[in-house]
């Protein structure tokens, strides 16, 4: 052994020495310098190998399972109203009224008398809403001059317009957040002014007050988007100084800023739907459990609620029908088959599936809702109505989530409506407007991740070629994969693991879907689950809107025959067709919604939606009375 070995030998000695029992592990080069020394070649690789083997198992060896984050939707949150601005008065541009005439220093002949009143504004507080303040001063600044008075007195285009302020509560609005008081005609002819002073504080606040009106007309005092994040909309931004010039110079100036409510047979059904419940004797009801559930052959004593609210709510043909059962019925509780006959008749009637359960929607046909319930629908659906366009397209397709209906619009006119299936209260359909662009035929499914990690992973962890032998396409950072092939175990959110299931009779979106594409893929599409159209509630998808009749709704958008929809499916190719030109979409939600007559109907708060908006307005309110 050389001088450097026996150098490097007596390293290692001494450090395990001083290290004790707990000893580093020599450096590689020492380690290597062992081996060269002490060991044979063959016993190297033997060692080499079994650590590369060791190495292997601990690779495929299963690995603890990432935990699962489930991916929720949008919550609902605590509304945050706008909030009111001064006006800044010393904003307004101050115009030269007096200078030099020739050389002789005189003030020009007459008076102004915007000027002579523009002292008010010193000493005058006003709030309004950041875009009308803003929009005031601006036209002020360019147009110096009064609108609403006259020479020492109040116009009459000025009264026409407060009365419409006064009479807000009739759009859905609220007159009192467009006060404004009109100043007495009689004043004290030596105190000019004072008057002034008085018709200048009046300008300002009823110009104040319209521009006020003319956003919550035009787009709601409500930002649906704080309410939760299953609303979706582009918050409208009315041009306010280009309206209030248009106001100006309108023959009927009432007429105009009426107009900036949404304009079309729904809106004008809602407002006369408010005025008649208003004049409505509430009338005579009879009260059911809520939690009530009869079936055929039990005994319940709501039984005779049941039938008292029959005998008030049936119709006279019904009655006439089964006179004898009622004239004989004595209050007993039990539900035999001649008054489950009449419970029938009466579901049926009412639009319900004639099945003789009397549960809660039954119920609800029986109860019904009072007349001040309906007038907050009503409201309610009036603010929501400012949320879409302020026109309605005359031809577009609508969707009310409570009604469980889709309707297609041509010239104005309902031509084809049908049932639809919508997301559960889990899983609930969002609020928006779109546009639809195409239709794809036997399509595949892009299952969406919130399926993928709160659904399916929990099986795949427990089965991984689950997916492979219900034929669903896996795909990792967008290469093709064996669903048996992924480690589900270390699988979570933002994995980069996609699956689809490709066209097939039981694809979960049937023979067609019709997209309007949007970042919360929903779309319209058929089903394999045709029963659940039956149902009276039909709240059961994950988000998307499942179609009773998905051949005649294509054909409709499309423009062609429902002969031509079922030539596109019968090849069983995946397959995509363009509209030749785009259609508006409404994915909405209105508790209170007129009908193809103009006759407004009402359905249940499915989503509970109603609670939270009724907030937002009473928040809204607060701020703009304190």
């Amino acid at each position: 052994m050389n001088i450097k070995m026996r150098a490097g030998v007596a390293a290692i000695a001494i450090a395990v020495t001083f290290t004790g029992v707990i000893a580093a592990p020599p450096p590689v080069q020492a380690q290597g310098l062992l081996d060269a020394l002490f060991k044979r070649p063959a016993q190297r690789q033997r060692e080499q190998l079994a650590r590369e083997q060791a190495r292997q198992q601990a690779e495929a060896a299963p690995q603890p399972a990432k935990p699962v984050a489930r991916i929720s939707g949008p919550t609902y949150r605590t509304y945050k109203p706008d909030t009111l601005v001064a006006i800044d008065f010393s904003k307004l541009s101050d115009p030269i009224t007096t200078g030099a005439v020739g050389d002789l220093g005189l003030a020009p002949l007459g008076i102004d008398p915007f000027a002579e009143g523009r002292a008010a504004l010193d000493t005058l507080s006003v709030r309004a809403l950041p875009e009308a303040a803003k929009a005031l001063i601006e036209h002020y600044s360019a147009h110096p001059d009064y609108l609403w008075v006259a020479g020492s007195s109040v116009t009459d285009r000025a009264r026409a317009v407060v009365s419409v302020l006064e009479d807000a509560d009739a759009v859905g609005l609220s007159a009192a957040d467009y006060k404004v008081e009109i100043p007495a005609d009689s004043f004290d002819l030596t105190n000019a002014t004072e008057r002034q002073k008085e018709l200048m504080a009046f300008e300002m606040k009823l110009t104040a007050a319209v521009a006020n009106y003319i956003v919550d007309a035009t787009r709601g005092r409500v930002d649906p988007n704080r309410i939760s994040g299953y609303h979706d909309f582009a918050r409208k931004s009315p041009d306010l100084v280009d309206r209030l010039e248009a106001l100006s110079k309108a023959a009927d100036p009432a007429e105009a800023l009426l107009a900036q409510n949404p304009q079309g047979a729904h809106f004008e059904a809602l407002k006369a739907e408010l005025a008649r419940l208003q004049d409505l004797d509430e009338g005579e009801r009879v009260e059911i459990a809520e939690n009530v559930l009869i079936k055929p052959g039990q005994s319940d004593p709501e039984l005779a609620n049941v039938m008292a609210a029959i005998k008030l709510k049936g119709s006279d043909a019904l009655k006439v029908d089964n006179a004898l059962v009622l004239a004989s019925y004595a209050g007993k509780p039990d539900y035999d088959d001649e008054i489950v006959a009449l419970v029938e008749g009466f579901q049926k009637e009412a639009g319900l599936k004639p099945d003789g359960v009397i549960g809660p929607a039954t119920r609800r046909a029986l109860v019904g809702i009072t007349s001040a319930d309906k007038i907050e629908k009503v409201r309610l659906a009036m603010e929501r109505a400012r949320w879409l366009p302020g026109v309605l397209a005359s031809r577009r397709v609508f969707i009310n989530q409570p009604a469980y209906t889709a309707t297609y619009y041509d010239g104005g006119k309902p031509e084809l409506s049908m049932r639809v299936v919508v997301g559960t209260k889990a899983n609930q359909t969002y609020f928006f407007d779109d546009q639809i662009e195409l239709v794809e035929f036997n399509p595949y499914w892009g299952v969406p991740q919130s399926i993928i990690i709160n659904e399916m992973l929990p099986k795949l962890r427990a089965d991984p070629s689950y997916l492979d032998r219900l034929g669903y396409e896996v795909t990792a950072n967008g290469q093709a994969v064996s669903s048996s092939a992924i480690n589900w175990n270390a699988v979570g959110k933002g994995s980069g693991i996609g699956v689809r299931q490709p066209p097939s009779d039981g694809n979960a979106l049937g023979e067609l879907k019709i997209l309007f594409p949007n970042s919360h893929a929903i779309y319209m599409h058929d089903t394999p689950s045709k029963s659940l159209f039956q149902r009276d509630t039909r709240a059961f998808s994950h988000g998307c809107i499942r179609l009773e009749d998905p051949r005649a709704m294509a054909a409709k958008v499309l423009g062609t025959t429902v002969a031509e929809i079922g030539g596109h499916i019968a090849g069983g190719q995946n397959k995509q067709v363009n509209l030749s030109s785009k259609i508006p979409v409404h994915v909405a939600y209105f508790t209170a919604w007129p009908d193809e007559t103009g006759a407004v109907q009402y359905f249940d708060d499915i989503y509970g939606r109603d609670d939270y908006l009724q907030k937002a307005i009473a928040a809204t309110q607060a701020e703009r009375t304190s």
